[in-house]
C-alpha cells in the first residue's frame, strides 16, 4: 500500500498517518485505523484531521460521548472543518436548541468547499432539519447533497441493472436452485441477512450478534468480489464442483479466521441478495434473513445517506425507484425458487411492532435458542460498520415506519413503488 511507504518513509508527518487511517477505515480496518489517528496525534496533538479521524472510529464504536469530544476539539483547532461540524450531528438526535450548529455548518458549506465535503455537510444539514421536522429545508438540503455528489459520480447504467436480473432469472430456475451439487458445503456457520440498503439489516444482524454463540461479521465483501471474478461462470450457471469448492474453503476460512468459536456467523451484505442462487449452491444448508421495508421509506432513507459514489443509484429517485423494481423482481425470483427452509422474509415494520416474537422466530430460524441478551440488543458492544451505526444501538422505535408521508410532496417517481408496499 503506497499510504504504508509514506509513512514508513517519514513516520513523523502527521497527514500520512491521517491518510492511512482513513484508507483503513473505508476497508473496515478499524482498530488499524485507531492506531494511525493516535500515532497522528502524538505527533500533533492539534492535528484536526486526526481528531476528527478518531471521532469516526469512535462513532462506529459505539463511543458517542468520546467521538463528540474529539469533533469539538477538531473545530478548535480549525472552525472550518466541515467533516467535525458533519460529525456533531450524527452522534445524536438534532433539536431546535441546535441552532448554533445550524448557523456554523450552513456558514461553513456555503463558504466555497470542494462539492465532497460540501456534500457530506449537506447530508448533515439534512438531517438537522429533519430531526426538529422541517421537512421541506430537510428535503432540499438532501437534494443539494446529491446533486454535489451526483456530478462526481459514473452514471448509474439501468439496463446493465435490468439485464443482469435478467441473466440471474434466466440461469436459476426452480430446478437449479434446489438441485445440490458437487463440492457444496454443508456448513450451517454463515447466516445471511440481506435486503435493500436501509431496510432493517442492521438490526437483525445487531439481534443475532447479541446472542453467546453467534457473531456478527458486518458487510463482507467476500460474494461481490468472488461473483465478480466469476461473472461468466455466475450468469451462466457454469459453477463447476472445483470452484465450488474452493468458494465454500474460502468463505469458511474468512469467516473462521474472524470468530474461530462461533457457531453462527453473521454476513450482512446487502448486495448478496442479488447471489442468492450462486450462494444457495455453495452453501444450501446456511439460512437467509431477507429483511423487507416499505419500499417507499427504504428508497428514501437510502437519498439521505452519503453512501459512496460507486452506489451511484441512491444519488437520483428516478434512479432508486428504477434499482428498487428491480431488485425486488430479483428477490422474488429467489423466493420462489428457492427451498422454503431455506429463506426467512422478516418485515422490518413487523418486526419493531412485535420484538420479542420475530427476535424468537429469527434466532429459532437459524437454529439457536433464546437468550435474553437479544432483547438488550442495543447494549451490545461491538462496532458497526454502517450507516446505522446510531440506530442500532438504540432501543427498538417505530417512528422510521411510514416516514415518507413526512415528504410526500418531494418524493416524485417513488410514488410509483406503492404497488410494491405489499
Amino acid at each position: 500500500m503506497p499510504l504504508r511507504r509514506a509513512v514508513k518513509l517519514n513516520p513523523a508527518h502527521p497527514e500520512s498517518h491521517v491518510s492511512l487511517g482513513l484508507t483503513l477505515m473505508t476497508l473496515r480496518r478499524l482498530e488499524e485505523a485507531r492506531e494511525c489517528f493516535e500515532k497522528a496525534l502524538k505527533i500533533a496533538p492539534r492535528n484536526s484531521g486526526a481528531l476528527c479521524g478518531a471521532g469516526q472510529v469512535a462513532i462506529l464504536d459505539g463511543q458517542f460521548e468520546a467521538a463528540t469530544a474529539h469533533f469539538k476539539r477538531a473545530l478548535v483547532f480549525d472552525t472550518q472543518h466541515a467533516a467535525a461540524w458533519a460529525g456533531l450531528a450524527r452522534v445524536r438526535k438534532m433539536t431546535s436548541a441546535d441552532g448554533d450548529w445550524l448557523r456554523s455548518a450552513e456558514k461553513v458549506a456555503s463558504s466555497g468547499l470542494p462539492p465532497v465535503q460540501e456534500a457530506d455537510l449537506r447530508f448533515a444539514i439534512g438531517k438537522y432539519h429533519d430531526d426538529v421536522g422541517n421537512f421541506e429545508k430537510a428535503f432540499r438540503s438532501y437534494e443539494r447533497a446529491n446533486r454535489l455528489q451526483k456530478a462526481a459520480a459514473p452514471n448509474y447504467d439501468r439496463g446493465r441493472w435490468t439485464r443482469y436480473v435478467d441473466d440471474m432469472i434466466r440461469a436459476y430456475p426452480r430446478d437449479a436452485a434446489f438441485a445440490t451439487e458437487g463440492g457444496a458445503s454443508d456448513s450451517a456457520l454463515p447466516v445471511f441477512v440481506t435486503g435493500m440498503m436501509r431496510s432493517g439489516t442492521s438490526l437483525v444482524e445487531q439481534i443475532i450478534a447479541s446472542h453467546p454463540a453467534a457473531r456478527g461479521a458486518g458487510e463482507l465483501p467476500f460474494w461481490t468480489d468472488a461473483m465478480r471474478k466469476h461473472h461468466d461462470a455466475v450468469r451462466n450457471r457454469r459453477l463447476d464442483q472445483a470452484l465450488r469448492n474452493k468458494l465454500a474453503e474460502s468463505y469458511l476460512h474468512t469467516l473462521r479466521s474472524a470468530f474461530p468459536d462461533a457457531a453462527r456467523i453473521v454476513d450482512k451484505a446487502t448486495f448478496n441478495s442479488d447471489y442468492l442462487g450462486p450462494i444457495h449452491s455453495i452453501f444450501p444448508n446456511a439460512r437467509i434473513i431477507y429483511v423487507r421495508r416499505d419500499p417507499i421509506d427504504t428508497c428514501l432513507s437510502c437519498y439521505f445517506q452519503p453512501f459512496s459514489a460507486g452506489h451511484s443509484f441512491t444519488l437520483d429517485l428516478a434512479d432508486l425507484a428504477h434499482y428498487y423494481r428491480e431488485h425486488r423482481r430479483l428477490v422474488d425470483h429467489w423466493r420462489a425458487v428457492l427451498p422454503p427452509a431455506s429463506l426467512l422474509e422478516v418485515h422490518y415494520a413487523d418486526l419493531v411492532e412485535d420484538r420479542e416474537r420475530w427476535s424468537r422466530r429469527i434466532l429459532d430460524f437459524i437454529g439457536l435458542g433464546w437468550d435474553d441478551r437479544c432483547a438488550e440488543f442495543h447494549t451490545a458492544t461491538r462496532p458497526v460498520l454502517t450507516s446505522s451505526f446510531w440506530q442500532v444501538r438504540q432501543k427498538m422505535y417505530n417512528s422510521s415506519v411510514g416516514r415518507w408521508r413526512n415528504y410526500q410532496g418531494f418524493i416524485g417517481p417513488l410514488r410509483g413503488l406503492r404497488d410494491l408496499q405489499t
